[in-house]
This record gives C-alpha cells, structure tokens and sequence, in this order.
C-alpha cells in the first residue's frame, strides 16, 4: 500500500474565519501577505497559530504521509502561509478557480470532484472545515472499496487543533503501509 497523500486546506483549517463579533482566536498571530495577482498595496490579512507548523511537521516527519496542499490559494500556500508556518515547500493540488456563489453548489465541497480525479485510487487523509454529508458519504463509499480515506473537519471559527492531528497520526499509523514500515 502506497503512503496515503494528506490533503491540507487553508481557510478555515489554518487560517480562522472571524466570529460572529469579527475576533479571531487570540491564540493567532496577525501576517499581511500578497497572494498571486493582488496588488502589494492591497494585501490580505491572515492569522496563523505558531503551533501549527510544528505540529503539521510532527505528522509530516513521520515518513508516513504525502503532504500536498489542498486549497483555493494554490501555490501561494507553499509561497506565503508554508513559509510563516515553518513548513516546507509542498505541492499542491491544482484546483480551478470555479465561479460559484457557494462553496457547496451540487450539495458538496466543490473541490471534491478535482481531488477525487487527482486522488484515483490513492489513499488520502483530508483536513478541511467544509465538508458535508455527502462528502462524508464519498469518504465511505472510498473506505469501502478498499481505499484508505479519512476526512478531518475543524470547527471553522477555531480551525485546526492539536487532537485533529493526533487523530491523523493514529490513523495514519494503523494503514499497512505504517505496519510495514
């Protein structure tokens, strides 16, 4: 069994989204950055935890896990968020930027059908806050021919919390390619 490819979003997993008052976890450091395209006098505002990149690399050095970023912000996850956090250049999974007024316009994740084609078979371990019922049922449909999937869904207003990794690494470790290793 190949290493199962551990899919990281950004907004929402990463980077909070404000409560309903406009706070951000005061656990969160503020970074302006530039993402592709955008004027450098325009830029955008983020707020990363200092733990996360420690963390991420936890699981990462384990050899146990492909990470690839998952996410709208594409290449600038490996440009601009990896770099705060401490991570390594990784590649990313190479989404459309789909006209959409909402992020579930078929009653699921709209980048499931690009990583499902990208996925094929691969096992995989996803972290994104946004998934559905259907997605959940994509997972298991997955699960249940034979290919290792495992969706991971911060709360995202606080994003991503240290027993969602320690629920990656235990999973991760239990596949038979952990086992032969």
């Amino acid at each position: 069994m190949r290493l199962p490819y551990l899919l990281l979003d950004v907004d929402g997993v990463l980077i909070p989204f404000p409560a309903a008052d406009g706070t951000t976890p005061p656990t969160h450091a503020r970074y302006d950055v530039v993402p592709t395209g955008r004027s450098a006098d325009k830029p955008v505002t983020v707020w990363l935890h200092p733990d996360h990149g420690r963390l991420l690399l936890n699981v990462i050095r384990t050899g146990l896990v492909t990470p690839v970023w998952c996410t709208s912000w594409q290449q600038d996850a490996t440009t601009l968020i990896g770099p705060l956090l401490g991570l390594p250049s990784l590649p990313h999974v190479d989404l459309p930027r789909p006209q959409i007024a909402t992020s579930h316009p078929n009653g699921y994740l709209w980048k499931r059908d690009h990583v499902d084609s990208w996925l094929a078979d691969a096992p995989a371990v996803w972290i994104d806050d946004d998934f559905t019922d259907l997605d959940h049922g994509w997972a298991a449909e997955r699960v249940a021919k034979g290919t290792a999937t495992l969706l991971v869904q911060p709360d995202p207003r606080l994003g991503l919390q240290p027993e969602h990794l320690t629920e990656v690494a235990m999973w991760v470790s239990q596949l038979p390619a952990a086992r032969a290793a």
